[in-house]
């Protein structure tokens, strides 16, 4: 296997997995199929399993348990195991006539400790892991004979790598970083103790308990990828959520005598999402992937695959009807070598590029397998791939031979079709424009100019913007402008566009998903203008914290560049601008880029500082990088900082981690339609 990265840690954790799966019934739930999706693929857990039956089931109170002719069972969960995980699986064994269960949990024993209130002084005495102790007992008592078998262990399959380069939390697809309005939930939850004056006095003791568990299986997750990589971690902060997660994981007790033996070197360095809105809400990324998963449907039960029509494939006539009788494609090909090759070109090059790749696979798979190829050359149309791809219809074995190929052929072709895709092109339009406008007017004439797009549906056209969409406008608005003066003007401006807003929203004749969160109503006929009013102020309210989210910092004011005679204003990504300050020649002390110090020692370095000349550590000391951005990262900004890192200091391998693959449509569903203090963990 090559150097220890992303993907071998997460093999190697199914490998641990596959070995306990013969015969048996697997029940999994949706973060770790997600993984397996990723990391090695379904086919490699039925082989393990064998058996011409499929024995793969989601883990939910509703799953159908096994026979007498199943008498093994195995649940692979990525939470901790306690409420409604435990309740769900006495369910399911109770109704089963299993004889041997294994249950393998993401989460480390000593975050089940801690989430069941053991000090960490008393957990660190411990003999065993009495918490996966108990389970197992009570899994024999659930089977109904104490001598039968069953094991509870922990793997650490947190991890969905999406590229050597860049993995994902699906567990923590919904963790996103706090806003100022979420200080004034805290300070009404703890009317007894010292009230909080903005996010920067935050830290983990102020946090509600759920929230802080959630980190806590974040960080034994962590712990066990830095151990996989034989690395002894810095711990850096950009933002008051990162701050907290990078103390937790600098003094987690479990890692100290890792840290010790650990050959390697390594830079953790947390970024928190909300700093910089505008890349996630923007369409400036010129990356194929990104409109794809922008584009086509959610593959169910996950956050970072799309759902690929494959009806084109077959004899079927491509209607609606026929697409749910065929199994959709996926953009995950892990078991498939010169697919998996391409979707990392996809990943790493320009649209353009990126669709004439696509063109060559297709060709040269043609060619092998001696199909009627026509060759032309010239501009890519989404036609041109549609007819190599058909040439592959109704020959099963080209298929078989090519079916990751034919998969992301498709992907491309219903993507560039897609009308999605179009318009696509009008918000870059719009948000160039934007950037013009914030540097030479003032923030109300820019909501001014957004006003006439605000539609009612009777008035829209296919070219103007839903609700959803003009939400991810303003977002991109307030992230870009940054902190701005409020006066008379922009008092008024902000009336009238919230006024129809408001209006838009009553005059739906159906909520979508994510309006029903919003305003509370499950349907339009109970949603009334008053009821729309308030929750488009809360809206409003939200946005202003994204405007002054980077209050805080004293370095990273602003994502905003702007024009002069010479160059169009433009925006500058905040990852970026980390990036390079963490390489920057000069070396001074990071002001923004917090460093987390693990215990006594890095204490008293850093008060030695102060009179001696002690060196304090610094994020660009290791040949490793890592980049965690907490609440998301987009395809363009992973590429960026692949690129980045390597040309500013020459031998430093990066790895990004996030807590999810960013679409524009996700971020005003995080934002406003998400709690963020309280994430559901079950019980």
């Amino acid at each position: 296997m090559s150097a220890p990265g992303v993907l071998s840690f997460t093999q190697q954790g199914w490998e641990q997995v596959l070995a306990k799966v013969k015969r048996a019934l697997v029940y999994l739930d949706a973060a770790c199929a997600e993984s397996l999706h990723w990391g090695c693929g379904a086919s490699r857990l039925l082989e393990a399993v064998g058996g011409p039956a499929c024995h793969l089931r989601e883990f939910e109170p509703a799953a159908v348990g096994g026979g007498a002719e199943q008498p093994k069972a195995v649940f692979v969960l990525s939470c901790l195991l306690k409420g409604r995980t435990v309740e769900t699986l006495r369910e399911i064994v109770g109704r089963s006539r299993f004889q041997y269960c294994v249950v393998v949990t993401a989460v480390s024993h000593a975050a089940h400790l801690t989430a069941n209130h053991v000090p960490a002084a008393a957990a660190a005495e411990l003999e065993g892991q009495p918490v996966f102790e108990q389970l197992e007992e009570k899994l024999c008592e659930w089977m109904g004979n104490m001598n039968y078998t069953a094991e509870v262990l922990h793997v650490p399959l947190w991890l969905a790598p999406v590229a050597p380069h860049l993995a994902l939390t699906p567990a923590f697809a919904s963790l996103f970083p706090l806003l100022p309005r979420d200080v004034h939930l805290l300070n009404r939850a703890r009317p007894d103790k010292r009230r909080l004056g903005s996010l920067s006095e935050v830290d983990a003791a102020a946090l509600p308990r759920e929230l802080l568990l959630q980190i806590r299986c974040l960080v034994s997750g962590l712990s066990s990828l830095c151990e996989h990589l034989g690395v002894r971690e810095e711990c850096f902060a950009v933002g008051s959520l990162s701050r907290i997660i990078a103390a937790d994981l600098a003094s987690y007790a479990p890692a100290k005598n890792r840290r010790k033996t650990a050959a390697g070197r390594a830079s953790v360095v947390f970024v928190d999402r909300t700093l910089d809105l505008t890349g996630a809400a923007g369409h400036h990324g010129d990356n194929l992937v990104e409109k794809i998963i922008s584009v086509l449907p959610q593959l169910p039960g996950h956050t970072n695959d799309v759902m690929v029509n494959m009806v084109e494939l077959t004899a079927l006539q491509n209607e609606e009807k026929n697409q749910s009788m065929i199994a959709p494609g996926c953009l995950a090909q892990s078991s498939d070598t010169a697919a998996k090759a391409l979707w990392e070109a996809l990943l790493s090059t320009k649209h353009k590029e990126a669709v004439m790749e696509v063109r060559r696979h297709l060709v040269e798979a043609a060619s092998r397998e001696n199909l009627p190829i026509k060759m032309s050359m010239g501009r890519v149309t989404p036609g041109q791939l549609m007819s190599y791809i058909q040439l592959f219809k109704n020959n099963l074995k080209a298929i078989v031979n090519h079916c990751g190929l034919l998969q992301l052929g498709l992907a491309t072709v219903q993507t560039l079709k897609h009308p999605q895709t179009a318009k696509w092109d009008n918000f870059l339009a719009f948000e160039r424009l934007l950037l013009q406008s914030i540097g030479e007017s003032t923030m109300s004439v820019v909501l001014n100019q957004l006003l006439p797009m605000i539609k009612p549906l009777n008035q829209r056209t296919k070219d103007d913007y839903s609700p959803e969409e003009l939400l991810i406008l303003l977002i991109y608005v307030y992230s870009v402008s940054g902190e701005f003066t409020v006066d008379k003007d922009l008092g008024e401006a902000d009336e009238k566009v919230k006024e129809a807003l408001a209006r838009v929203f009553c005059e739906e004749s159906e909520l979508s998903p994510l309006l029903q969160k919003i305003t509370g109503c499950d349907s339009s006929i109970k949603l009334t203008f008053h009821k729309s009013k308030i929750a488009v102020d809360e809206l409003f309210a939200s946005l202003r914290d994204i405007a002054g989210a980077r209050n805080l910092m004293k370095q990273f004011k602003s994502v905003y560049v702007p024009g002069n005679h010479t160059h169009q204003a433009s925006y500058k990504p905040l990852l970026k601008q980390v990036v390079e300050e963490i390489f920057n020649p000069e070396r001074p002390d990071p002001v923004d880029i917090e460093h987390m110090s693990s215990g006594l020692t890095d204490l008293l370095k850093t008060g030695f500082s102060m009179f001696m000349k002690v060196s304090r550590p610094h994020p660009s000391d290791h040949p490793l990088l890592i980049l965690f951005v907490v609440g998301g990262v987009t395809v363009s900004e992973a590429k960026m900082l692949k690129d980045l890192v390597p040309s500013l200091k020459p031998g430093t391998q990066v790895i990004v981690l996030s807590t999810r693959l960013l679409k524009p449509l996700n971020i005003p569903e995080l934002l406003f339609a998400t709690d963020r203090l309280h994430p559901d963990l079950g019980f």
